[in-house]
């Protein structure tokens, strides 16, 4: 939804991304708000200058951004506009990011960074008061804020989909591509009272070779001659089994469920397994789709027959280039999540609103 800003009190709302316009006017129709009046733009130098434009001492306002290509970009205009309320007297500042930037880089890789740690930092110390977002990449990354964050569930309507939308869902088994999405898919399998199955195999295992910062101790001829009592066991390298399916696939729809696609080769790579294995018709499922790079055009050339995310992320250009791609609206929940924290109730069982 861009970057928006919704004063409740009156709630502030605004948003600089063209294809949510039509999103944020339904969620601002549900409030029974207007968005609020800001200016956002780049000087000469490429700084970003934020001016609001009516007042915001003493009201909540509730700052909608959602991730664009320019993703650093994006985030900084989040964190000016953050501290331009606060030093403005906002009562309350409410970050609303559907999709958390930098949440794959929530683990240490060797000698980098956990990223979305000091992403959190930044956005409590900018003046964040309050953080709503969805199905985080992992849930332990609310631990690193200091303020409270409300992580919500994009499953409801993408279960919806699945029973109104796939006729012969029934005859469907939810597809796990790695070990690694087992939960998820356990998860979905549950609700629908459908079978699992799980790839196994070797892209998966290298990718999460990659994500382990640990490392294996040094060589004993590294480290020079030691007593044998004092030796260090070596790390035995983990071996690479050919790419398997846990369970049955054949004659069924396979329905993949992640929840973030960006580079679709682990997803292609899966849909062919899966065709192997007898599957007649694969979907691929998932709340986030950032769809990087050429992933429409694959996506169209792959075995896949539809990718179905929601739009916590504008992908208006990528449905453009491949007509596989559905969109699921969340933004109801996002709407209800919004009235419920400004009148100070429980958003525990919020999925249970139905909208008329």
């Amino acid at each position: 939804f861009g970057t928006t800003v919704i004063y409740i009190s009156l709630v502030y709302l605004t948003c600089y991304i063209a294809s949510y316009c039509l999103e944020l006017m339904f969620l601002c129709r549900r409030l029974g708000v207007e968005l609020g009046k800001v200016q956002v733009y780049q000087e000469a130098n490429r700084e970003t200058q934020v001016q609001i434009e009516e007042s915001v001492r003493s009201k909540d306002v509730f700052i909608i951004q959602t991730v664009s290509k320019d993703v650093n970009t994006t985030i900084m205009e989040l964190l000016i506009m953050v501290y331009a309320c606060r030093t403005s007297c906002a009562r309350n500042i409410i970050g609303v990011i559907p999709y958390f930037p930098y949440s794959k880089q929530c683990k240490m890789r060797k000698r980098g960074s956990i990223v979305s740690k000091l992403l959190a930092s930044m956005m409590c110390k900018a003046g964040l008061t309050h953080l709503i977002t969805m199905d985080l990449h992992q849930k332990e990354i609310q631990g690193f804020f200091n303020i409270p964050v409300d992580n919500l569930r994009a499953s409801p309507f993408l279960l919806q989909y699945i029973q109104e939308e796939i006729p012969d869902y029934r005859n469907a088994v939810i597809v796990a591509k790695s070990p690694a999405s087992a939960k998820r898919a356990q998860s979905f399998a549950e609700r629908l009272r459908l079978g699992i199955a799980v790839i196994h195999g070797e892209a998966q295992d290298a990718e999460s070779d990659l994500v382990d910062g640990r490392h294996s101790p040094p060589t004993v001829k590294n480290i020079g001659a030691i007593h044998p009592s004092l030796e260090i066991p070596l790390l035995i390298p983990k071996e690479k089994p050919p790419i398997t399916v846990v369970g049955d696939v054949g004659g069924r729809i396979a329905i993949i469920v992640d929840d973030i696609i960006d580079d679709v080769d682990s997803f292609l790579a899966a849909a062919e397994t899966l065709k192997e294995r007898g599957a007649y018709k694969i979907f691929v499922m998932a709340t986030h789709g950032i769809l990087s790079s050429d992933a429409p055009r694959l996506i169209e050339e792959s075995a896949i027959d539809e990718v179905v995310v929601t739009n916590t992320i504008p992908h208006e250009i990528q449905k453009l280039q491949c007509p596989k791609i559905k969109t699921v609206d969340i933004s109801m929940i996002l709407s209800e999540a919004i009235r419920r924290i400004h009148n100070g109730e429980s958003i525990l069982n919020a999925h249970a609103v139905h909208w008329i």
